[in-house]
């Protein structure tokens, strides 16, 4: 058991990353269709590229949703709405009306003037009643915006149907309106009574929703989906054949039905083994190609996690889509991928990554071919435009270029396929357009991703080497030596990292802060003294090395409480890697010949750098210091000096967890050595001639 628990602890680190990669396996195998893949890639207008396709059960020649919309249309247009007449409403208001407009001749004229109230009474109820008898037809949808001469149904209190011009009945507004003007025109009438009237004028024709949708379902179902049937066995088509438009559809309706058939249950086990086989190769392979190319990935769960995340996250969006919106398809923002894959790493990953997504992504999209080839185009565009990534504002330059390659991409193959100019549609433009712009989401996600995971951009990078940001004017303020030194540590490094191949603005950076740790006692340091005192002749030499130590860790600090990333603080950390303070500790054991030093109180503690941007940065930093000390400097102190630390760092092994050879250190010595004979104004000696 012991033995077990041993083996488990020992390999961690591995089952870690299998177990990461077998769950993003099994939630792409969740989110992969549950339906059997049509095995055969075509379209419409070009040769049939495969066997003789013979039908493998019955099925039915199904119409196209355009022509099935368009015979519905057809159908719906003589269909006549269902509306029902209460007469009862008529007496029931006449009377209400009656009682109200009684109340209120009483209160105005006190009982007199009893003839014209009848007169007027009864000239209130024919009036209704003429109205109610005509119709007052409810403002439904199914008579909204039609003309005066459309017919409906109207149903009486008899159950007797009869067909019914608009024009034949009144709308609420309309009875109201007439009957106003009506009243208007009979000077015995005082028009205070006008609203009760009006106000007990309603609807007495009703919409009969229950009827008219039965009668509507009714002649829906008398349309045929299909034309007619193919029996199993009958070759569909012959292979080099013209898939015209009548083949085309035959050989559509058979992947519809195929694709739907899940009525054996070991076919079900079979499609999903399949699935399992290709997930499986994709992410073995994905995982191999970080192994061999991008190491530094593998090892580093948090990166390995985001990665797994955007591919999962972008092959379930799709798949959503593509399962409930299908002609929404090209709406989808997939070269959002790449665009945040290269932000934070490089083009290759970038591009591999996109890769792996399309692909996997091919598998559950219709016309496969054409939207890998569309999508892989244009995600190639998409890393190109950021390469050299340094302001926000490019984010709207890569969308425009995506919607420009998608755009020239979809007329080739329309163009291919149709040989037709007309069959590019102002719907597929506008697709493309939303999700060219939908691809600036990624400008949040950046910053989002930024403060989750910990990584950092060549933007948030140009942030940090702007000389004016608060940190270090107060470094430029308190220690302006030390200020200075990085300054030029800055530039060393820089054009090292150029010539190797490495990041030049990570590197930058990193030199910018690597010594914001002397902020804290910048008069202990030499680059800093302005007078000929010293402070160090007044401590003791355990004392002066104990200080120069803490300017690394008390440096972490302080660039944790400004939130620098990650990324740069590990310029503060390995920068002076495990080496010692040669000069304290050498002065300490002179004045204690046989005492047993404990050279871990002059020692760094490291870590040692482990990337090319971090060794770069020790070599720069440790030559620039020595260079100040060179009296009278040339071309031969130069290289001696160059070489003499470099080798010394090479001897004290700071360079051996990182990925620099020893082509790489010559490179950056040639560099060095190069820009500080143009420091120094040295002409280079040439030989005699």
């Amino acid at each position: 058991m012991n033995s077990f628990i041993s083996k488990i602890s020992n390999h961690y680190a591995l089952l870690y990353k299998i177990s990461l990669f077998v769950l993003a396996m099994l939630i792409l195998l969740f989110i992969f269709p549950k339906e059997a893949k049509f095995k055969y890639d075509y379209h419409n207008g070009r040769p049939w590229m495969h066997a003789d396709l013979i039908a493998p059960f019955d099925f039915a020649i199904l119409k196209p949703d355009s022509q099935l919309k368009a015979e519905k249309s057809a159908s719906l247009k003589n269909f006549r709405p269902y509306f029902s007449k209460n007469n009862n409403i008529a007496q029931v208001e006449t009377e209400k009306c009656k009682d109200e407009f009684s109340q209120q001749w009483a209160i105005r004229y006190k009982n007199t003037k009893l003839f014209a109230f009848k007169q007027a009474l009864q000239e209130i109820t024919d009036m209704l009643y003429r109205y109610y008898e005509k119709g007052i037809i409810e403002n439904n949808a199914e008579i909204q915006y039609k003309t005066p001469d459309y017919i409906f149904i109207q149903i009486n209190d008899d159950k007797i149907a009869e067909e019914r011009f608009l024009n034949e009945v009144y709308t609420l507004s309309n009875a109201r309106e007439e009957i106003k003007l009506e009243l208007f025109g009979n000077k015995s009438f005082d028009s205070t009574f006008y609203p009760i009237v009006q106000n007990h004028l309603v609807e007495n024709i009703k919409y009969e929703a229950e009827k008219t949708q039965t009668d509507k379902q009714s002649l829906m179902s008398r349309i045929s989906p299909t034309y007619s049937l193919i029996q199993k066995g009958e070759k569909i088509i012959s292979k080099g054949e013209i898939l015209n438009n009548a083949k085309f559809l035959v050989v559509e309706s058979l992947r519809q039905q195929y694709e739907k058939q899940t009525d054996a249950s070991h076919k079900s086990s079979f499609l999903i083994i399949g699935q399992i086989i290709l997930i499986s190769l994709s992410m073995a392979v994905f995982a191999m190609f970080l192994y061999a190319f991008r190491r530094d990935i593998y090892n580093h769960n948090k990166k390995l996690v985001f990665l797994l995340m955007l591919i999962i996250m972008m092959v379930g969006i799709t798949s959503v889509v593509s399962n409930n919106y299908v002609d929404y398809l090209y709406m989808l923002p997939i070269c959002m991928l790449p665009l945040l894959v290269r932000v934070f790493f490089d083009t290759r990953l970038a591009l591999f990554v996109h890769l792996i997504t399309i692909i996997l992504i091919g598998f559950l999209v219709p016309n496969s071919f054409e939207f890998l080839f569309l999508q892989l185009i244009a995600g190639i565009i998409t890393i190109i435009s950021v390469v050299n990534l340094h302001r926000r504002s490019q984010f709207f330059l890569t969308s425009f270029l995506i919607f420009l390659t998608y755009n020239i991409t979809h007329i080739g193959i329309v163009l291919i396929e149709d040989a037709s100019i007309q069959k590019i549609l102002f719907s597929d433009v506008a697709m493309f357009a939303v999700s060219a712009f939908t691809t600036l989401i990624a400008y949040p996600l950046i910053y989002l991703f930024e403060k989750t995971f910990g990584f950092v951009t060549n933007v948030s990078l140009l942030e940090l080497a702007d000389t004016n940001n608060t940190l270090l004017r107060k470094l430029s303020m308190l220690a302006p030596g030390t200020f200075q030194h990085s300054l030029q540590v800055a530039n060393l490094a820089e054009e090292a990292v150029y010539s190797v191949g490495g990041n030049p603005l990570l590197v930058r950076v990193g030199a910018l802060y690597h010594d914001i740790g002397k902020i804290e006692m910048p008069q202990y340091f030499i680059e800093n003294l302005s007078s000929g005192m010293n402070p160090h002749n007044e401590i003791t030499a355990l004392e002066s090395a104990q200080i120069l130590l803490q300017h690394v860790t008390r440096g972490i600090e302080i660039a944790r409480k400004h939130k620098i990333p990650e990324q740069v603080i590990d310029f503060i950390r390995t920068h002076h890697g495990t080496k010692k303070t040669e000069y304290f500790y050498n002065q300490y054991k002179n004045a204690h010949p046989d005492e047993v030093i404990d050279e871990s109180l002059f020692t760094y503690r490291g870590p040692v750098p482990v990337s090319l941007e971090t060794c770069i940065l020790m070599m720069a930093d440790s030559i620039e210091a020595a260079s100040r000390s060179i009296p009278f400097p040339d071309e031969e102190k130069i290289n001696n000096m160059v070489e003499t630390v470099t080798n010394r760092q090479l001897e004290n092994e700071q360079f051996i967890h990182a990925e620099i050879s020893f082509r790489d250190i010559n490179q950056i010595k040639k560099i060095f050595k190069q820009k500080l004979l143009n420091i120094y104004h040295i002409r280079i000696s040439y030989p005699e001639i």
